[in-house]
């Protein structure tokens, strides 16, 4: 076989009725396609039997996880290239223009299009995913407490050693706030969005506070610290409990700071002054979120505060037709939902709280993605030794791929302020809510 590129570029040009925008190299080492861009390799023939058994996202991923596919070059201009054939859809089609060119290869117009992609794929049964990254399938209801345990393992539990590598000496994972623009450090970054965070909610030194979901302890270390406060951290992870309790030890604040194992059900030891909820309620999920806030509101004293900061996609033209996306849910985030931020602000509002102040910060996340993709290639080698080569291409594509979401406002996050008003009304905000420094 010869010039297994030039094949595969005027294949996909046919499909989709225009050419690739990036070059291709194949494994017989041709090359094809505009000159100066990014290559997209193509190690291996089965990487064609991924994408042609699991068309679109999924069957991508899938190769690229398992190295039959490559990027020489920038990634995320690759990523940008590619953006409309993975994320924009198919005229009349809520598949990607991707899955909807492979969908095509059915029509008897595109036969010999299919057969000559089917011989370049070669023979074989379609080739399992790479085993030791995807999640094990499950069947029963969404968001139980023990799935939930499950799925949170399955992405917080692959080992505290990888996610210094990538999140830094902050342990943050979350969306920083990049006061100083883009020229300042990740690690200042992440303590101005913990500051920020304490500032909104008015901590004062005596006040006892809840985070839900306290993932490496860094939040309930800032407000005990810094606002002398004393806290109660919840997560699912043994990993990031064991990772917390041994820096509060250190910082010798046994006495000011408990770490939980507890699921956010099962906390019944309030009423709190004040609650942060920092990148956890993407995996409570629809069907729970109703209780999620109504717990929360029980939790609170009156007069306390709530800090929900959560990721928020664009709303759906068809709301019921929502499908979280394949390769997120089975090798990043199983069972993680998205909902318009529209929506979370409806459901707090039913819960009984009184929403004051909603802050978009899409484009700080943006940067905090490409400083955690720059620290894993920095710490390539060292990361791919404490998880796996599958692993550690599954965080990289994930986030240099979510940083282009939020820079092309595919997605964005948003923290809001809600209030547990007391029976009088006094909600204890300033009446200028967004100079959180005074």
């Amino acid at each position: 076989m010869t010039d297994a590129a030039g094949r595969l570029a005027a294949l996909a040009e046919e499909a989709l009725g225009a050419p690739l925008p990036l070059r291709v190299r194949a494994w017989d080492h041709s090359e094809a396609g505009p000159p100066g861009t990014p290559t997209l390799v193509v190690r291996r023939r089965r990487a064609l039997r991924r994408v042609l058994w699991k068309p679109g996202e999924l069957g991508l991923a899938r190769a690229w996880v398992a190295g039959d596919l490559e990027i020489e070059g920038d990634l995320y201009q690759a990523l940008e290239l590619l953006a409309g054939l993975l994320w924009e859809r198919g005229p009349g089609s809520r598949r990607s223009r991707l899955a909807a060119a492979f969908q095509a290869l059915r029509d008897p117009a595109l036969r010999s299009a299919a057969r000559e992609l089917i011989a370049l794929a070669g023979p074989g049964l379609p080739p399992p995913p790479p085993p030791e990254e995807a999640r094990t399938p499950w069947s029963g209801p969404l968001h139980t407490p023990r799935r939930d345990k499950v799925a949170i393992s399955h992405h917080y539990d692959v080992g505290n050693d990888f996610y210094e590598r990538v999140l830094g000496p902050s342990m943050v994972y979350s969306c920083a706030y990049w006061e100083d623009g883009p020229g300042g450090t990740l690690e200042d970054a992440q303590h101005a969005k913990l500051d920020l965070v304490c500032r909104k909610l008015d901590l004062r030194p005596g006040q006892r506070l809840l985070d839900v979901g306290c993932g490496w302890g860094s939040m309930v270390l800032h407000a005990v610290r810094e606002y002398g406060v004393t806290a109660v951290g919840i997560t699912l992870s043994e990993e990031q409990a064991a990772y917390a309790r041994k820096r509060i030890a250190e910082a010798g604040l046994t006495d000011r700071i408990e770490i939980r194992v507890q699921d956010y059900r099962k906390v019944v030891d309030g009423p709190y002054d004040a609650i942060s909820s920092i990148g956890m309620a993407e995996h409570v999920g629809a069907v729970r979120y109703a209780e999620y806030t109504t717990i929360l509101h029980r939790l609170l004293k009156p007069g306390g505060r709530l800090l929900n900061h959560q990721i928020a996609r664009r709303p759906e033209p068809d709301e019921e037709a929502y499908r979280v996306d394949e390769f997120i849910d089975r090798y990043v985030f199983p069972d993680g939902e998205l909902a318009p931020i529209g929506r979370t602000v409806g459901q707090l509002e039913q819960a009984g709280f009184e929403v004051r102040d909603v802050e978009a910060i899409r484009e700080h996340y943006a940067l905090t993605l490409r400083a955690w993709v720059a620290n894993l290639e920095r710490h390539w080698t060292e990361a791919v030794r404490l998880t796996s080569p599958g692993r550690a291409r599954v965080w990289r594509l994930y986030m240099a791929a979510c940083a282009l979401s939020f820079e092309r406002n595919r997605i964005g996050v948003n923290q809001v302020l809600a209030v547990r008003t007391p029976g009088d009304g006094s909600s204890g905000l300033p009446l200028r809510t967004r100079d959180w420094r005074e």
